[in-house]
């Protein structure tokens, strides 16, 4: 009867604290490598927005600039070296003096996108088809980055960090030397989260700077020099209709909330 009774209470007893510990320290390992592989899974979708949508959107764009003598949407017969150069107003007044001359208060000729603007950009898009961006690559026989499908190779669609999906865009204009974010020939990224513009800033320009380098916040202005760089607008707690937030507020922070984007201006090279 003693040993049927050691027996019964030997069975019953559960489990030891160094038992209890273990497990505890199992779940631990676990959950982190689960919230560490979602990071490293994250990183790698904003390199592979870099390397196989905008380095290559760039390619194509060189190559265009390469097989036809001028930028997207200028004039062979007398190119103006800028996006859509063809649609600059060149008008003669009555004095016979053409406008537009100086180049610090002409108009800008509008954006070179296709079928749509990109959200939150501040340029109008050019409607005549025939300076569609993708009718434009194909007639030069140039090859765009496969995107996010056939006839919509300038969107890329990708996940944020609500889980939620955004859609980057590209589209392409000439800034004029008034421009607050600089003067030239860019590339205007649209539908990035904080996260991702900050990290295609770091992998490009080497630290993320909304104001200076060749990756820049739409709207930021670079007249103040020899100081600390501007922090890009807005995080991953405000929520995409919500009001413009900044890098340091909180916003609404419910998860089922798309997060809110920012327009990025990307200087090109020719």
């Amino acid at each position: 009867m003693k040993i049927f009774a050691e027996n019964k209470l030997r069975k019953s007893r559960g489990f030891t604290l160094v038992e209890m510990a273990v497990v505890l320290v199992i779940i631990g390992l676990i959950l982190g490598a689960v919230s560490i592989g979602k990071d490293v899974q994250r990183n790698a979708e904003y390199a592979k927005i870099k390397q196989k949508f905008i380095d290559q959107w760039a390619v194509s764009y060189n190559a265009y600039v390469q097989r036809t003598g001028y930028p997207l949407g200028d004039m062979q017969q007398e190119p103006r070296y800028m996006v859509n150069g063809a649609n600059y107003n060149t008008a003669v007044a009555a004095d016979g003096v053409v406008s537009g001359q100086n180049m610090l208060s002409v108009t800008a000729p509008p954006a070179i996108c296709h079928g749509a603007v990109g959200p939150k950009m501040t340029r109008t898009m050019q409607t005549n088809t025939e300076f569609d961006l993708r009718n434009l690559m194909q007639k030069a026989g140039v090859r765009m980055p496969p995107g996010r499908a056939e006839g919509r190779e300038d969107r890329y669609v990708y996940l944020d960090t609500n889980g939620n999906p955004q859609e980057v865009q590209v589209c392409f204009q000439w800034n004029n030397p008034e421009m607050p974010e600089g003067a030239g020939n860019v590339m205007v990224i649209t539908g990035l989260i904080p996260d991702l513009a900050r990290s295609l800033d770091q992998m490009i320009d080497g630290k993320p700077d909304a104001r200076e380098g060749m990756f820049r916040q739409q709207g930021v202005s670079n007249t103040t020099h020899n100081v600390a760089g501007v922090e890009w607008d807005t995080n991953n707690t405000v929520e995409y209709d919500g009001a413009t937030g900044t890098a340091t507020t909180m916003g609404r922070e419910r998860d089922e909330d798309q997060v809110q984007t920012v327009v990025a201006i990307y200087k090109m090279n020719q």
